[in-house]
């Protein structure tokens, strides 16, 4: 313990102290404003440089603990470097969940004589449009809704139709949504329910705002539902069982810590995560294991809608069986086409 101690202190100071660091971090600094298209006026681009100076080194200091086997996962920087993790979660993660509020859904029960495989890839069988972008708003809840829904609608006709996310950002307010401000995904299923229908992305694209009236067009209706299922909480071998039988499921997780913001690629293990503080929705298309057999470490597949400049190209393989971690499985639903 006292040698690796030894060796990560020798390691950082290399790092941190090299007569280059300064230039490196301004030639990176640039890169990564032209990359994103990020434009300052002077006095915030000061500030906007130390926080991502300070989430760079965090982002360095971590993937030098994963080269010596302290982490299952790496980071990246990505579009959200200039942003503090506080101003980050304000941003990013609508799930607003109402402890409350009965669900309106039936009970996911189980298949009987249903055996689920060892792995479900859900992509690999055209279930999965590509990576959306929610841009800055808060909008996740209609990202994994538009996501179950796409996927159900492929299961009943065998086509994959693009959803339209704006649909339910400007018109399923009355059913509790509240735009950029966040939602449901079961709020966005009992609106389809109730308006008899939703419209395709190419006739209703998405503006990453929650200010524009209601334009549903019943002529462009791409999907409808007659309500939705809800999968027991807290239990991940039913979400398995739900995701193998059924296809893509929506979910809510906590998505709130730097090592979410940041995560780049291999397994998602963050121990500070909460079963219960859920706080962003995402998409699960499958699921897996790293390894020769079922024996290795196992895995969800998860689809974001934060661009494929974020994750593992949009996507997060996030810990599966730790005692369902950041809470995948506390709040999960598809919808009944």
């Amino acid at each position: 313990m006292m040698l690796f101690a030894s060796v990560l202190m020798l390691c950082i100071r290399a790092v941190f102290t090299a007569p280059s660091l300064d230039q490196q971090l301004e030639d990176n600094w640039h890169l990564w404003k032209s990359w994103h298209g990020k434009k300052y006026h002077e006095k915030e681009e000061m500030w906007r440089r130390m926080v991502w100076e300070k989430n760079f080194r965090k982002i360095e200091l971590h993937n030098l603990e994963h080269s010596m086997g302290k982490h299952t996962y790496r980071l990246g920087m990505n579009q959200f470097g200039d942003q503090t993790n506080e101003e980050f979660r304000q941003t990013m993660n609508g799930y607003k969940h109402n402890p409350s509020q009965k669900s309106r859904g039936s009970l996911f029960m189980e298949p009987s004589f249903f055996q689920a495989p060892q792995q479900v890839d859900w992509r690999e069988k055209g279930y999965v449009t590509p990576v959306k972008d929610q841009g800055q708003c808060g909008s996740c809840w209609a990202f994994s809704s538009t996501g179950a829904l796409e996927g159900q609608l492929f299961r009943k006709t065998g086509k994959l139709v693009s959803l339209s996310e704006q649909n339910l950002m400007d018109c399923s307010r009355p059913e509790g949504n509240q735009g950029c401000n966040g939602g449901l995904a079961i709020q966005a299923f009992q609106y389809v329910q109730d308006n008899n229908g939703l419209d395709s992305e190419e006739s209703y694209p998405y503006l990453a705002m929650d200010d524009q009236p209601c334009h549903y067009d019943p002529s462009y209706s791409a999907a409808n539902d007659t309500g939705f299922v809800d999968i027991p909480s807290g239990k991940e071998h039913v979400l398995m069982k739900a995701v193998a039988a059924v296809g893509p499921i929506a979910v809510a997780i906590d998505a709130g810590h730097e090592s979410f913001q940041f995560y780049q690629s291999g397994i998602y293990y963050e121990k500070e995560c909460s079963s219960e503080e859920l706080d962003h929705e995402v998409l699960v298309v499958g699921y897996g294991y790293e390894g020769a057999d079922v024996a290795g470490r196992k895995y969800w597949i998860v689809k974001n809608s934060w661009t494929e400049k974020w994750g593992d190209k949009g996507y997060i393989y996030m810990a599966k069986d730790r005692k369902n971690h950041c809470g995948i499985a506390t709040s999960a639903s598809y919808p009944l086409v």
